[in-house]
This record gives C-alpha cells, structure tokens and sequence, in this order.
C-alpha cells in the first residue's frame, strides 16, 4: 500500500470510527456535567490506533468491519479514560492533550476521575450490550472479548504499566524494567485490540499468536518513538510540551539508551512485527504500512 493510500486509509478509518463514539455513549439519566466530560476527551481528537486495529484485522481476514465497532470503540473509551486519569495532578499533571486544555483544566478533578471511571465501566457494558443483538458473534467470543480487554487493561496490563512507570521514576532502570512497562503500559491495549479483531474474524491458532507478537512489536516501538519525540519532536504537532519526561526524570529509552540505539531498536521491532505478519499469510493487509506508521509518526 503506497504511503499516499495509506494516508487516505487513515483518514477514512478515523472518520468512520469518530462517527461511532457519542452515539455509544450513555446519555439519559447521565449527569450534564459527567457526560460533557467524558464526550470532551473521547472526541478530542488522536490517532485512533487500537480501534484502527481491531478494524484492521477483520479487513485482512475478509470480515465485515462492522462487526467490530463496537469492540473499537469500547477500546477507544479504555484508552481514553487512562489519559484523563494519567494527565491529573497526582499523575503526570500535564495541562495540555492533543493541543486542548486537559480534562481536570477544564471540569475539574473530581469530575475528570468521574468521566474516566464512567467510560471504563461503559466500555464493557457497551460490548455486552452491542454484540448481544448480534446474531453472528456468538456468546463465547463475547465472553474472550471481555476477559481479553479486562486483563489486558487491568493491573496484569496497561495499569500494572503505569504503576511500574511510577515506581520507576527517578530511578535508574534496567532495560528489562523499562520494556516491563512499555510493554504493558502501551502494548498489551494494542494487544488487546489485535487479538479482538482476531476473536471476531475467528482467526486461526496461528494468526492469533502472530497477532500478539505483531502488537507486541508495536506496542514497544510506539512507546520507544513517543520517548524519542518528547526529546526531539515539535510540540506544536505533538499537542503537549517537549522535554517533559527528562524535566521529570522520567525512564525512557532515550534516556537509557540514548537517541542513536533508541532508534536502531524501534527499526529492529518493526522488522520483527512485519515478519510476524508474514509468517500468518498477513503482509499484504494494512497492517504492514500501520507498523510504519508506527515508527514514522511525529505526532
């Protein structure tokens, strides 16, 4: 797929998955101020890479996207309330998201905490509810949807990254503790949306296991270019401050490795993610160029 082509790709994709986000939200009996809050950040824009993915899969194995939707956008409410709750005072206490004043800048702690919890919490009601009418999704890959999402987000998954990520700070890291929480602060939510997608195209055994390499090759290396862009990005692209993570003393891969290795590394695991795709027969799908994309976006 040339890279004009897979940029309108891109386009389309987001398009189609923006016009899936308010609608799934809960809206009567639902607070103004709560649901203005959660609509606020699941709307503020980004890459729209795990929902992205969970498309992704079913195309490559000639199901209808359709069919994952509601597990997309589920994965972009996940998604969403850990940057809410990351961006607070008592995390990173960051001001700016996607270029617009963070949540708790705008609503308010209390509100902000609220808005997150809600959108995990209607995360999996919104699965349970969604493929509950739908007759060709049975009940089991329902249930591997749920359990998959839960641990893969849990305190097994992106939130036992996060509190590895702040154990860590200010502390000087071993290279095997700095890929515990990329992997799981990052990677398993990719994971996550890769092995979704493949429990709703019913993917063989082998696919499966090339999927989850595949996520955590880009789970990594998305993790390692975010560190690399907060040292030399463009904060007007970015939407947030550069600097931030070595102003913090925060580990990363630039400053374990430094700028040169970082980024021999994150060519390495694109390499490793496309050979995994080949081995399943997945290569030519879209993504092959998504593991680019990963390596190559500035924002």
């Amino acid at each position: 797929m040339a890279v004009d082509t897979f940029d309108t790709y891109l386009a389309e994709k987001t398009a189609y998955i923006e016009e899936h986000l308010v609608p799934a939200l809960e809206r009567e009996g639902v607070p103004d101020a709560l649901f203005e809050s959660m609509k606020y950040s699941l709307t503020a824009g980004g890459k729209r890479l795990r929902p992205m993915l969970v498309l992704a899969v079913l195309e490559a194995l000639d199901k209808p996207v359709e069919r994952g939707v509601p597990f997309a956008v589920a994965l972009e409410m996940i998604h969403t309330y850990s940057l809410i709750h990351d961006d607070l005072p008592a995390m990173d206490d960051d001001d700016l998201r996607r270029g617009k004043p963070t949540n708790h800048k705008v609503f308010g702690e209390a509100t902000a905490i609220l808005a997150g919890d809600a959108l995990l919490t209607r995360a999996f009601s919104l699965i349970a509810e969604s493929y509950r009418e739908q007759s060709d999704v049975p009940a089991r890959t329902v249930v591997n949807l749920i359990a998959e999402l839960g641990r893969r987000a849990g305190a097994t998954g992106m939130v036992g990254g996060q509190m590895a990520d702040i154990e860590g700070e200010t502390k000087q890291l071993e290279l095997s503790q700095l890929e515990f929480i990329h992997q799981h602060k990052t990677g398993d939510l990719l994971i996550a949306a890769l092995r979704g997608g493949g429990y709703l195209a019913e993917a063989s055994e082998q696919q499966m296991q090339a999927l989850t390499r595949y996520g955590s090759c880009i789970g990594l290396a998305f993790q390692i270019q975010d560190d690399i862009l907060n040292v030399e990005g463009d904060s007007a692209k970015l939407g947030k401050a550069v600097g931030s993570d070595a102003e913090k003393q925060k580990a990363t891969y630039p400053a374990l490795l430094g700028l040169k290795e970082s980024k021999e590394r994150l060519a390495s695991l694109i390499l490793e993610a496309k050979a995994a795709l080949e081995e399943a027969g997945l290569e030519h799908s879209a993504l092959s160029p998504l593991a680019d994309y990963v390596q190559n976006r500035q924002k």
